[in-house]
């Protein structure tokens, strides 16, 4: 069992957790990702790790309670157990010093990306983050982006803070030289990004997040296309090249279980008594 040693919320329905795992926590690294089972026999979730304290042998990671399992995570609380969590897997980032990085994370997916470019500004680089939310509410974690970074951009959806949607990359590429770029959010705002940067052969790294159940590359249910070639994102990823990465047939695949997702998180609910998901 792994304990719960803070719940932190960061915005609605966005919450992280730090558990005592100190086997994940000894080899965890930038860009990996854990396999969560909230109770025996519940589902398998695969999460982006988002810290990790090799000394108090912590591990954390960020999840947006939207679906059955997400939102069962949401009622566990800080001291609770959890069933089971296995990890690190999928490949490290590659964190070396490449000159000047743009890192943008988006949605839930801010607390991992903050977690990559802390890793790029330690190994030397310059690196200017970007953090993309719905609105105002839905940002967190920016004292903590601007501490590691050189400069931090915020651009929402609606325009409540920051910049209105991500159009304004366009003339931050023209104006600015950039080595590489890394992006961890939305599949569409992924796709988005990686359109952006590739008139200026910028290399875009993507962290991607297909429909996964064993993460060990055992089912074959998370296969992307790259390329020519088909891979699998647990052993194989979860980072790839996002000017290779066929991102509609992604899409696709994301979206071809959510009428049972919907059902089983609707059953769910009502089994709790619950009301539109509020607790």
């Amino acid at each position: 069992m792994y304990r719960i040693v803070s719940k932190e919320r960061l915005a609605y329905k966005h919450t992280l957790f730090t558990v005592d795992a100190p086997d994940v926590a000894a080899k965890a690294k930038a860009g990996q990702f854990l396999i969560v089972i909230p109770r025996e026999g519940g589902e398998r979730v695969p999460l982006s790790i988002c810290d990790f304290d090799r000394e108090r042998g912590t591990v954390s990671f960020a999840f947006h309670e939207v679906g059955k399992t997400t939102k069962e995570l949401g009622t566990f609380n800080e001291g609770d157990e959890l069933f089971n969590v296995t990890g690190p897997l999928g490949n490290p980032s590659e964190i070396k010093r490449f000159g000047k990085v743009l890192c943008v994370g988006g949605s839930i997916m801010i607390a991992p990306a903050l977690l990559q470019a802390r890793a790029l500004k330690e190994a030397g680089n310059e690196v200017v983050t970007v953090l993309a939310c719905r609105s105002e509410e839905f940002l967190f974690k920016r004292e903590e982006a601007e501490k590691i970074s050189d400069r931090v951009y915020v651009a929402s959806d609606d325009g409540t803070v920051g910049e209105t949607g991500l159009d304004f990359l366009k003339d931050l590429l023209e104006k600015e030289s950039f080595d590489r770029c890394t992006v961890i959010g939305p599949v569409v705002m992924m796709r988005t990004v990686s359109e952006m940067t590739r008139p200026f052969n910028v290399p875009t790294i993507v962290s991607l997040t297909p429909i996964m159940i064993d993460g060990m590359g055992m089912c074959g249910v998370c296969r992307v296309t790259v390329g020519d070639q088909m891979l699998f994102g647990c052993v194989d990823g979860p980072e790839f090249d996002g000017h290779m990465t066929n991102f509609d047939e992604l899409i696709n695949r994301q979206r071809s279980m959510l009428p049972e997702e919907r059902l089983s998180s609707l059953l769910w609910e009502q089994k709790r008594g619950c009301r539109c998901g509020r607790k």
